[in-house]
């Protein structure tokens, strides 16, 4: 049963708007908001009056002294003067969390088109009140001192699947088990990001320079290296939901065909560290709405904020069995000439990770692909993808199955 057929409608994707990401020091939080809802209200042919609802996804968290921005997008014009505006939270997943809570506004009928935007400004904050803010979506450590931050987290992840599964299957090539694999995995994303004009790093580092450790590339929280962990960033994202496409919209619309949410136990002692449980469960969930298999999809774009954490995700939506994750590595399944291509933006390793605009940059991104006008980064006859991004250590997950019209 598709999206429609359970509710009754369409929610379509009508406009959307980016901007680059990195450290943009002649930005502020606000001027991005503006920036990146102008372009997409302008794209789907919308005027600002004809907005019924607003929804903003940033995590903050103290790397932003303004701790209340949900009325900052009514910036852009004065028509925008008493709609509803609304700030979601939940960790790297805030952006995904505003998209569906507009999904769901328009599923409700009480909004007709709805304004979805995602944002983050990361570096206008030291490296202690950073980590310290990220930390906070951690049951264990909020508020306490760590060298590592959370890519000790995610390390400890990469530890268990080591022990449990090794590097998968392994073969020529790949020598150095896990690491060679993940080194493989942020080289990919490297690689992809070249073909985006939004990204934060545009280096193609190469597979010998991402699997070794170097003064170039230390070892941040063993097993990780520093390729192997997502940049601290800035920017936004936004996007225009809407029951139908309006006249004069800059590209034909985007239908949203399922979705998925699921929330995973917080202390870490009820989670099985290399299952992402939850994640799985979001996939199934939007999957099944959208009634389609991964062998359905054309691409996917997901939450890479470490390679061990894309690697995972290729076990979470189905594309291999546990702990063989490494076969979509090894067999070429996840570059851009594979059968299913993941993070052809160069995803949160390269393209850069403002945590809020996350969400909602890869439903952008998705749109782009699913009409043809990703540039450099086009996929031949690209039909249906996926979006997956998570927030915690496979905590709060989100799906989005997205098809072109």
């Amino acid at each position: 049963m598709s999206l429609k057929e359970q509710f009754g409608k369409d929610v379509l994707l009508t406009g959307w708007g980016h901007s680059k990401f990195g450290k943009l020091t002649d930005e502020t939080l606000e001027s991005l908001i503006v920036q990146v809802s102008t372009e997409a209200i302008r794209n789907s042919g919308l005027e600002p009056r004809d907005i019924d609802e607003i929804y903003l996804g940033q995590f903050n968290s103290g790397m932003q002294p303004l701790g209340f921005t949900s009325s900052l997008a009514l910036q852009l014009s004065e028509d925008l003067a008493n709609v509803p505006a609304t700030r979601t939270e939940n960790a790297c997943a805030s952006g995904s969390a505003a998209f569906q809570q507009g999904v769901k506004a328009v599923l409700a009928g009480t909004s007709r088109n709805v304004l979805v935007i995602g944002a983050e400004k990361m570096t206008d904050a030291g490296a202690d009140v950073v980590g310290a803010a990220l930390l906070g979506a951690s049951y264990e450590m909020a508020g306490k001192a760590s060298t590592t931050g959370f890519t000790g987290l995610f390390a400890e992840v990469a530890k268990h699947y080591e022990k449990r599964y090794g590097a998968g299957i392994h073969g020529s090539g790949f020598a150095g088990g896990l690491g060679d694999i993940l080194g493989s995995i942020a080289a990919k994303n490297h690689h992809n990001g070249m073909d985006n004009p939004y990204a934060q790093m545009h280096r193609d580092f190469g597979e010998e320079f991402c699997r070794t450790v170097s003064e170039k590339n230390p070892m941040v929280a063993e097993p990780l290296r520093r390729t192997d962990c997502s940049p601290v960033s800035d920017g936004a994202a936004a996007v225009v939901l809407s029951v139908g496409p309006a006249s004069g919209a800059a590209t034909e619309p985007v239908r949203l065909a399922g979705f998925g949410h699921a929330n995973d136990f917080f202390p870490v002692e009820r989670r099985d560290p290399t299952e992402f449980a939850a994640t799985r469960v979001s996939w199934e969930r939007a999957l099944g709405m959208a009634g389609v298999g991964i062998d359905g999809l054309d691409f996917a774009e997901v939450h890479d904020c470490f390679t061990i954490a894309e690697l995972i995700m290729y076990e979470a939506m189905g594309l291999t069995p546990r702990g063989e994750g490494s076969r979509a590595v090894q067999e070429g399944w996840v570059y851009k000439d594979g059968k299913l291509p993941v993070n052809v933006s160069g995803g949160l390793k390269a393209k850069g990770h403002p945590v809020g605009a996350t969400g909602v940059s890869q439903h952008v991104i998705a749109a782009m692909q699913l009409t043809g006008t990703a540039g450099a980064m086009q996929l031949p006859n690209a039909r249906r993808g996926a979006v997956q991004n998570m927030g915690g250590v496979g905590i709060a997950n989100y799906v989005s199955v997205l098809e072109s019209i």
